[in-house]
């Protein structure tokens, strides 16, 4: 049985979290939360988070089995933008810049690997 797990309009670019993203897709559960924490990039925290609220919701699912015991993999990961605040820079002569602040939503499923 498949758990899911939902991060709605987190301020960075889509991009930037797909990168991570592919990093631990597929993945087993343990061993995706163990690179999530050492990462350098910024975004690993919110994901390592995100995956640590899916494994949770998997085991409320399945009768508060323990996910060590089930052996979960992240089934999928999928990262879409989210709303795009347009912000305005000063420029020279009076003009503006547009400034695009992007945010992204990310959706992770785990499954025992069975």
């Amino acid at each position: 049985m498949e758990a899911v797990a939902k991060l709605r309009n987190y301020p960075t670019g889509p991009r930037k979290m797909r990168l991570l993203a592919d990093v631990v897709r597929n993945m087993e559960v343990e061993k995706a939360l163990a690179i999530l924490e050492h990462h350098p990039q910024h975004n690993a925290i919110p994901l390592a988070k995100l995956l640590k609220s899916a494994i949770n919701n998997w085991e409320q699912k399945n009768d508060g089995k323990s996910a060590a015991d089930a052996s979960l993999i992240v089934k999928t990961v999928f990262v879409d933008g989210g709303r795009v605040l347009k912000r305005m820079r000063p420029a020279p002569q009076g003009r503006g810049y547009r400034v695009r602040k992007r945010s992204n939503h990310v959706t992770i499923i785990v499954d025992s690997k069975n």
